[in-house]
């Protein structure tokens, strides 16, 4: 049986393949002397797109994996194509043509929607942006779940708190099923908004630094965040059970709300007591 791939078995190699083969080396400075093949190289066309050669040549086999938007606009920006040709490429890498620009990190919320979040007050509130940054959260979640005010706003990422920090990690029971449910999510959020810069930096320092990151990463696991239950152990004070929803902020795109609420009455005084320790710790 013959395992020879096809054009449609990959189109979308035989798309940059084919681009790559009309254009004229001459027009980018290159030599267009002693080639084998019409058009540029891989590497060089890799080198324009800043990419890895090793991981272009993938893609045009078939097994580089589906690249983010940041990535197609390089290819797209490497190999000259013109709108319609940027759209094919997308519809070929993803299935869907090019969407707006991603937004620009988020850096806060309005003043409407803090107080909202201010306003539940045994309700642990945060928002997160599209790379999982907490640009917003209210004071039952810095006593129960981080005291976010005190760390870097570099530090104030959902997934460098979840495997960088040993305190949030102490926090979690049943930590390594938490973990595999955390990445799946994340995977399929970044995805869906468009794996920006950021995103894949922050994938690439955590496969760097935590080998479980890295390990449950290679899972490709995917999951919806929706809504659900999560216990918290408290460095002070016993277990919480919560309840969480998980919200879209209207006219914020990439922004995402997620409110845990106490599951029962004891929970409940055991936030308003973390509430009360913690003021006393500030004041």
């Amino acid at each position: 049986m013959s395992t020879t791939t096809t054009p449609d078995d990959n189109p979308l190699g035989a798309y940059l393949k084919d681009r790559r083969a009309k254009l004229n080396p001459a027009a980018f400075g290159l030599p267009a002397t002693r080639r084998r093949t019409p058009g540029l190289r891989r590497e060089e066309v890799a080198q324009r797109a800043h990419v890895s050669a090793t991981w272009y040549t993938w893609l045009e086999q078939g097994r580089g994996g589906a690249p983010s938007a940041d990535v197609l606009d390089r290819l797209a920006r490497a190999l000259v194509l013109k709108e319609v040709e940027r759209e094919h490429l997308y519809l070929l890498a993803q299935g869907r043509p090019p969407g707006v620009c991603p937004p620009a990190p988020s850096v806060g919320v309005s003043p409407r929607l803090q107080r909202m979040i201010d306003s539940l007050v045994t309700s642990p509130a945060l928002v997160k942006n599209a790379e999982w940054d907490i640009v917003a959260w209210n004071e039952a979640a810095a006593a129960v779940l981080s005291d976010y005010a005190a760390l870097a706003p570099e530090q104030r990422n959902v997934m460098r708190l979840f495997f960088r920090d040993a305190r949030v990690r102490s926090t979690q029971p049943g930590w390594e099923h938490t973990a595999r449910f955390v990445v799946a999510t994340f995977r399929a959020e970044i995805a869906r908004a468009g794996t920006s810069r950021r995103a894949q930096g922050l994938i690439e320092e955590l496969s760097r630094t935590s080998p479980e990151f890295a390990a449950i990463w290679r899972d490709h696991d995917v999951h919806t965040y929706g809504e659900g239950t999560k216990l918290v152990q408290p460095v002070h004070g016993g277990p919480i059970a919560l309840e969480y929803s998980s919200f879209a902020v209207d006219g914020q795109p990439g922004l995402g709300m997620v409110i845990y609420t106490p599951t029962t009455p004891a929970d409940a005084a055991r936030v308003r007591a973390l509430i009360a320790r913690r003021r006393k710790t500030v004041s």
